[in-house]
């Protein structure tokens, strides 16, 4: 009886050894789970710091990057929902800090930190994201002074967006009413800070570009940190700044306070109330303008006037009576007419007197005549002679120079016996240059045959 106990005991160990080491064998899978749940469970959500290697931004919008340090590294995730919050440039070699939890992969039993935040290390996320806004619009040349426009001195309409509850606005506007209280100031309230903002604000600007005659928008808000001012930091709301058709200054926080907005707008003002102060000019400093060039005007004037009536002084007294001018002229013309007719009496007589002593010289006309005859006829003579003999020594040149060219004639050459073979319009000179598919042409001194070649047979 005591032997059938022992061996039911001693079975019951060997089953529940059996048991036990079936339970211990587990799938890859059940064993990825079991470390999952593990570390999931233990780390709900970390911080840690490491340098960013092998980053990739996927076409999904994740980012896939390794955090390392000088002996270790971990592979990390970042999804689009969270990555997009990310005010600065991620790269390769960044030294960062993310918050996050430890999540493990099954599929290929690896586990990874899947980040939620994401900050540089040594210097603020907004900081490094306002730097590098700031270095990449200024290569852009958006900071060029010589894009921006002037600021009218001396406008009459001023668009103000801001908040319509804050502290700037109500400085600004007290500060134009006692400055000059004859401005006209619109306000087109909207947010400052916060979540949507600067969607906020761009509409803002954009419905102040249509409102009429507008001549100046001012931007402004009172000071804050720069988590309060970094609606005016965003790319779009700056870019939109850059496009205004009208003039605009940025009066962003206090005078130490500096917004991205400040460098692209025309002008920077260090304060809400400094920005009031440029556009709205003092009523007595106006007053007193006024007055100082009226004065001038009054002055210049008076002075022209005293200058035009020396002059007019002068030339009354340069002004001589027009009857005894009159009087003048009559007298000097009476003196000429009488000058004239001197001169004219002079001259007649003078011609009368020479035209009588050529007419005592004058011979007989009928032995004038003769005269001319017998002169005409002489040079005819010797003009005739003259022509004869050139014309006897041009006959002796053009024969002297047709002989020449006789002698020297082709068909001299023919009438000694001599022939000009032609085939077509080409005078052959050799053998060589007979085509056999062509008749020749012989020329004697008296006619000329054409000959039909049958046969040909070239001798040099």
């Amino acid at each position: 009886m005591a032997n059938d106990v022992n061996i039911s005991l001693s079975n019951q160990n060997n089953l529940m050894q059996s048991q036990q080491t079936e339970a211990a064998v587990l799938t890859v899978e059940q064993l990825n789970l079991r470390i999952k749940q593990l570390l999931e469970g233990q780390m709900i959500s970390i911080w840690l710091r490491g340098e960013i290697s092998n980053f990739k931004a996927h076409t999904s919008g994740h980012f896939y990057f390794s955090l390392k340090d000088a002996k270790s590294q971990i592979s990390a995730v970042m999804f689009r929902g969270f990555n997009s919050k990310i005010k600065f440039k991620v790269h390769d070699g960044l030294e960062v800090l993310v918050k996050g939890r430890i999540s493990v992969y099954e599929p290929r039993g690896s586990y990874q930190i899947l980040c939620e935040h994401m900050e540089p290390v040594g210097a603020g996320a907004l900081q490094k994201a306002f730097e590098d806004l700031k270095n990449k619009l200024k290569a852009e040349g958006l900071f060029d002074p010589a894009r921006k426009r002037p600021i009218p001195l001396h406008p009459n309409k001023i668009v103000v967006i801001s908040s319509p509850t804050g502290a700037a606005i109500q400085d600004f506007i007290q500060i134009v009413t006692r400055r000059a209280p004859f401005l006209d100031v619109t306000l087109i309230p909207t947010l400052v800070q916060g979540d949507g903002a600067p969607e906020k604000i761009m509409d803002a600007l954009q419905m102040a570009w249509k409102l009429p005659n507008v001549d100046i928008i001012v931007l402004a808000r009172g000071g804050g940190s720069i988590e309060d001012l970094w609606a005016f930091n965003d790319e779009r709301l700056v870019r939109l700044i850059a496009k205004s058709p009208v003039p605009t200054i940025s009066a962003v926080g206090h005078e130490i306070d500096f917004t991205i907005s400040d460098f692209v707008a025309d002008l920077r003002a260090p304060t809400p109330s400094a920005a009031a102060e440029l556009v709205a000019k003092s009523s007595k400093e106006l007053g007193q303008r006024l007055s100082h060039l009226s004065h001038k005007l009054n002055s210049s004037f008076s002075h022209k006037l005293k200058d035009l009536k020396s002059r007019l002084e002068n030339l009354k007294l340069r002004l001589v009576d027009p009857q005894k001018s009159l009087q003048d002229l009559s007298l000097r013309n009476d003196e000429l007419l009488n000058r004239l007719q001197s001169a004219m009496d002079t001259l007649f007589l003078r011609h009368r007197h020479k035209l009588e002593m050529l007419s005592e010289k004058m011979p007989h006309p009928d032995v004038k005549m003769n005269m001319v005859r017998r002169e005409v006829s002489h040079r005819t003579k010797d003009l005739y002679t003259a022509m004869l003999k050139k014309m006897d020594r041009y006959r002796y040149k053009l024969e002297s120079r047709m002989a020449v060219l006789d002698s020297i004639s082709p068909l001299r050459v023919l009438d000694r016996g001599y022939a000009i073979v032609t085939q077509g319009q080409q005078v052959i000179r050799s053998a060589a240059d007979v085509n056999a598919n062509k008749p020749l042409g012989i020329r004697f001194g008296k006619g000329s045959v054409e000959v039909k070649i049958t046969e040909i047979n070239k001798k040099e």
